[in-house]
């Protein structure tokens, strides 16, 4: 059964109308678009599943069924199954959100899509440390994703900024081309999961280097030393050829602005137990919202997919 087909609608008789259209294509998104067409909710996915942050992860040890998975991998396995069910995924970024008769979203490609209810999935994006040669180098020596970059640093000396597990499997990522890698976190100690300190501390490639941080980023055409705020060895530079900064993600929530749904003092979208918005007919699932306890895994993204697109099925059948 396919929702808003009574004539009293007149929905989906014209095209780019949906019952549903979710926006975001990582493991939230492509969850909720694989649950949505299972309950044969004609739907569209806007977005691209390789800008997904997932991507940038080289080994995956925790997603149930796969002892080990590369994010990359998991991301086309997903992409397979969605399309399996004959759901559409345009590789396209949505830059406005209204709500007039229906919800109307706009995409830098000037393209405009109609929609009965919304699933937002758009995740996080890297956060920068905005200090001086970062955007000059950018591309050059400086990067934001480990998987993408650590095979051109080979035989090099490469810097990691920050203390969470992305860090900690950049380094451990990179140490498998560099000859010396150094992890610069800001903290007392490293905040990952405990297998993964456990591996790189036994690592001898490895240097960390707590309670200091990054204040420039030297260069001419390519990236040449860092420097740092706290003295190491007696000196401030380090010279390196790499730097891979993970030092976290904010929420992609800024083309919501034209629609009434709340988000928390750090953006992040407020859901309800079913991934209901404020904003009636809008979901959300995943990175972008302040469900599990604010604990952003795969899985966790995953299962929120799935219940917003239960609550979706569940608004759209109250409305039929």
């Amino acid at each position: 059964m396919r929702f808003i087909k009574k004539k009293k609608f007149n929905f989906l008789s014209m095209a780019n109308k949906y019952d549903l259209i979710v926006v975001g294509a990582g493991p939230a998104g492509l969850t909720a678009g694989l649950y949505a067409a299972r309950y044969k909710i004609n739907l569209l996915i806007i977005g691209d599943p390789f800008d997904s942050s997932i991507c940038g992860a080289h080994l995956l040890e925790n997603w149930p069924g796969a002892e080990k998975i590369s994010g990359l991998e998991l991301i086309q396995k997903m992409v397979n199954q969605v399309k399996s069910y004959g759901v559409e995924i345009i590789n396209q970024s949505v830059v406005d959100l209204n709500k007039k008769e229906n919800f109307v979203l706009k995409t830098k490609e000037k393209q405009e899509f109609l929609a009965e209810s919304i699933i937002i999935a758009t995740g996080t994006e890297r956060k920068k440390i905005n200090i001086p040669g970062e955007k000059e180098l950018l591309g050059r020596g400086v990067s934001y994703c480990a998987t993408c970059d650590a095979p051109f640093f080979k035989n090099k000396k490469v810097a990691i900024v920050g203390g969470g597990n992305a860090a900690i499997m950049a380094a451990d990522l990179s140490a498998n081309y560099a000859d010396q890698v150094y992890l610069i976190v800001r903290d007392k100690i490293l905040v990952g999961e405990t297998v993964w300190q456990e591996k790189i501390e036994h690592n001898s490639k490895i240097k960390i280097i707590y309670q200091n941080s990054l204040i420039q980023i030297k260069g001419q055409d390519k990236l040449e030393e860092i420097v740092l705020n706290q003295e190491i060895d007696e000196q401030k530079e380090l010279k390196v050829q790499g730097l891979i900064i993970e030092i976290g993600s904010e929420p992609i929530s800024g083309w919501l602005k034209e629609i009434d749904v709340e988000t928390n003092e750090q953006g992040y979208v407020k859901i309800k137990k079913d991934g209901a918005t404020t904003c009636p007919g809008v979901f959300a699932a995943g990175d972008i919202t302040d469900g599990s306890n604010n604990f952003r895994q795969v899985v966790t993204a995953s299962a929120e997919g799935a219940i917003a697109a239960l609550g979706v099925y569940n608004y759209l059948k109250a409305r039929e």
